[in-house]
């Protein structure tokens, strides 16, 4: 029984990364419309969610003729980290439910 919960919590936190990245492309994209007006609280809602990941990558990655490169990175481990957890829970569960 702990085994399908540890499976159900993984495959729960995979969806909410999936769910992230969906919010992560959307701030791509709109950061490409320069006259945005950001103090909309829906854009800046958005900006407050993902800046911060964001901003842990361009310190990695510095813009490169003022294109922004780091977001390729997040996104890179954002999907790293949703296939581990995937993984996981489906390992979690076949073995649940060969021993059972």
């Amino acid at each position: 029984m702990a085994m399908e919960i540890l499976s159900t919590v993984l495959q729960v936190l995979a969806q909410t990364l999936e769910i992230y990245s969906l919010i992560l492309i959307v701030r791509v994209l709109l950061s490409w419309f320069p006259n945005l007006d950001w103090s909309n609280p829906a854009l800046t809602t958005v900006s407050s969610i993902t800046d911060p990941y964001l901003n842990a990558f361009r310190g990695i990655i510095p813009p490169i003729g003022g294109l922004d490169l780091s977001a390729i990175l997040a996104f890179i481990a954002i999907n790293i980290m949703e296939q581990l957890l995937t993984s996981a829970s489906l390992s979690i569960y076949s073995n649940s439910v060969i021993y059972q």
